[in-house]
């Protein structure tokens, strides 16, 4: 099979896998290997393509569904950002890019002074959290608290991940990604969003 061709299914694969299973992209695109039987060291297609087949699928199989779950997910990432809004969220992920449904989770990268102050803040107002590494920007690890968290629109709870960053490291958090798109957005980009996009009727 031709690498383009080849490179194709793989995404197109992981985007099901993305999509109904909310596997993140990365997870995705390796499952999507074991589950076509490819040697593990077949090269993965980028980020680009697999988004690209994530919205063909949404748009085949879940254009009667996704967009209600995504707002269900921005109203309830908006009022995690007012909720630490001294910290300076920002959205990014598939709930940002529009790529999110009711099986993923939400991403929320916080600009601290003190790295410890955001922790601090969840345990004063008694919000239970659990610390984990995760990949951040550009890959690299980065410390989270992850939290479950009820959506009231679609009456469960959802993971809300919180990337601890230093206050220096939001300049480049805000460099146009690979398409020259913003790659995550504060609390009025939020805001835009919801306006832009009423939440469509079940």
């Amino acid at each position: 099979m031709p690498a383009t061709s080849l490179s194709a299914e793989i995404a197109s694969t992981a985007a099901r896998l993305a999509v109904e299973e909310g596997l993140e992209w990365g997870p995705a695109k390796r499952r999507a290997l074991r589950v076509l039987g490819l040697p593990a060291r077949t090269p993965l297609p980028d980020n680009t393509l697999v988004e690209a087949a994530v919205r063909e699928h949404i748009a085949l199989f879940c254009a009667d569904t996704q967009p209600r779950e995504l707002h269900a997910l921005r109203q309830l990432a908006l009022a995690w950002m007012e909720r630490l809004a001294q910290f300076r969220p920002h959205l990014g992920g598939a709930v940002w890019h529009g790529t999110a449904t009711r099986l993923s989770d939400i991403y929320l990268q916080l600009f601290c002074d003190d790295p410890k102050s955001a922790e601090i803040a969840l345990i004063n107002h008694s919000v239970e959290y659990e610390p984990r590494t995760v990949p951040g920007l550009h890959g690299a690890p980065v410390e989270a608290l992850s939290i479950s968290s009820l959506a009231p629109e679609l009456g469960e709870a959802v993971g809300v991940h919180l990337l601890i960053y230093d206050l220096d490291d939001l300049r480049g958090a805000l460099r146009p990604d690979a398409q020259g798109r913003t790659p995550r957005g504060d609390i009025m980009a939020v805001r835009q969003l919801l306006q832009e996009t009423p939440n469509p009727k079940p």
